[in-house]
């Protein structure tokens, strides 16, 4: 991967055929890089008990599962177009709408985020449903994806979702790093992720990274969003860009924060503090507090700016050899010569806002191409306010595709810090897309991916458990 460094493995592969005490040790080097990568401080095995049922199966795509103001989980399908409402009891299942005009041509895009006015309860004039999703902007012409923001009206009567208006459209996307996460704040406005569009890694190596270029005063009045990449968004609830967004070198636009990879996770926590979770690029996967004018470092920095493992090879600027000529594997072994470099300490900016955690930060002579990347591969993230669980109280919940398990984070009293290792839950030959909490407090509900890599599929297996489901965990006791 880009700025990660390797080394030369152990032993050719001549020589591993002929010389046993080789692979020996090189399945020695294996296993204990390996746990050191893993953080041997993570708990693996807490003290809780759960029952898990399956809820419901052979959902589309499930990206989106969320706790319903009516008492029933609403799930976004990524390549189902739907929107669907569940009965957590007896999986019974309905379409609340169908998106047609939602475009899904690779792994991450499609309908995603989705988030429940404040108000959704208490006021019938506001039941109203905000969804994020991708669309081709040019039908009929050469494909331009774009990301969008609708809202709809919920008509309890037909049991749908109607009047849609979209408030924000025209938003930058790519065939990778999406983003597309919704949250809707205490402040009454609306928190939307972007990722970079996968720019400067695999297939889009040689695409510039704008995850730091921030929108001019003439981009913003003409409604060009095209910077917008790799930030996180605060909006105004018809889209409009609030009068009290911070002005970031001179100019105030949607952008709320930037320096953000493939942001995948957003949640508010009780009085105000936004917690988000994003990809590294094959170590520091990230959990972020998110504060408003803050930058958050990539692609100079990924997790601390610590100079372990990663170094910033911009690849777009490759001279005098282009990227191009590089090959698409050029991402995946030493940088070329002809790719700038640059430490993530030779960058500084007084407005970056270090991670609250890392999974994970490595060593320098962490070797990639023998060991394989060191990520969890984050998704969803919830917060966890009960004391149905005990010790949970003030807890982060982030979830892992590729580890399949959820990784629990003790807040400190002010919210502001990690106290204490993180603590993995429910592992198992699955994708864990995102989150929802019962507020009964004992029960949590977990999307899986239909498809995907998984370290915990048996060797030669490649069907996931519960593929493209909803999956109900019940607390039982210590």
């Amino acid at each position: 991967m880009p700025g990660l460094k390797t080394r030369p493995t152990l032993c050719s592969n001549e020589r591993v055929m002929k010389n046993i005490a080789c692979i020996v040790a090189a399945l020695i080097v294996v296993l204990t890089t390996c746990a050191a990568m893993q953080d041997s401080t993570i708990v693996t095995n807490p003290p809780e008990t759960f029952t898990m049922r399956v809820v419901s199966s052979g959902l589309e795509g499930p990206w989106e599962v969320a706790w319903g103001p009516d008492q029933t989980l609403w799930v976004t399908e990524r390549t189902g177009r739907r929107v669907v409402r569940i009965n957590p009891s007896n999986g019974a299942r309905s379409v609340l709408v169908t998106i047609p005009e939602v475009n899904t041509t690779f792994t991450q895009d499609g309908l995603l985020g989705l988030a429940f006015h404040s108000d959704f309860v208490k006021d019938p004039s506001n039941r109203l449903v905000y969804v994020a999703f991708t669309y081709d902007d040019a039908p009929g012409t050469a494909l331009a994806r774009r990301l969008a923001v609708r809202r709809y009206r919920y008509n309890e009567g037909a049991s749908s979702l109607v009047d849609p208006v979209d408030i924000l459209t025209g938003l930058p996307t790519h065939t990778d790093h999406a983003g597309g996460r919704l949250a809707f704040g205490p402040d009454r406005k609306l928190y939307l992720t972007i990722g970079d569009g996968g720019s400067n890694f695999g297939p889009n190596l040689c695409n510039a990274n704008h995850a730091q270029d921030l929108p001019t005063a003439a981009q913003v009045k003409a409604k060009d969003w095209s910077n917008y990449q790799g930030k996180i968004l605060r909006l105004e609830l018809d889209g409009s860009i609030p009068s009290d967004n911070p002005v970031i070198d001179g100019v105030r636009s949607h952008v709320f924060t930037w320096g953000h990879r493939n942001p995948l996770g957003l949640v508010f926590g009780p009085n105000g503090p936004l917690y988000e979770s994003e990809h590294g690029p094959s170590s520091d996967d990230e959990v972020n507090l998110i504060e408003g004018g803050r930058n958050y470092g990539w692609p100079n920095v990924a997790g601390y700016r610590d100079d372990k493992a990663y170094v910033y090879a911009n690849f777009s600027k490759s001279s005098p050899q282009p990227c191009a000529s590089l090959g698409r594997g050029a991402g995946n072994g030493p940088i070329p010569a002809s790719v700038p470099q640059q430490k993530e300490t030779a960058w500084n900016d007084p407005r970056f806002m270090p991670p609250l955690r890392t999974f994970f930060t490595v060593e320098n002579d962490y070797d990639l191409s023998r060991i394989g990347s060191a990520t969890i591969a984050p998704a969803g993230i919830d917060y966890y306010a009960s004391n149905a669980i005990p010790n949970w109280n003030n807890s982060l919940l982030v979830l892992s595709l590729i580890r399949g398990a959820v990784y629990r984070l003790s807040l400190a009293p002010d919210g502001k810090s990690v106290q204490g290792p993180p603590v993995e839950m429910f592992k198992a030959a699955s994708r864990y897309r995102d989150i929802a909490l019962n507020p009964d407090g004992r029960t949590l509900y977990l999307a899986t991916d239909p498809s995907g890599p998984s370290r915990n599929l048996p060797q030669g297996t490649q069907t996931l458990a519960n593929p493209g489901a909803i999956l109900e965990f019940k607390y039982t006791g210590n």
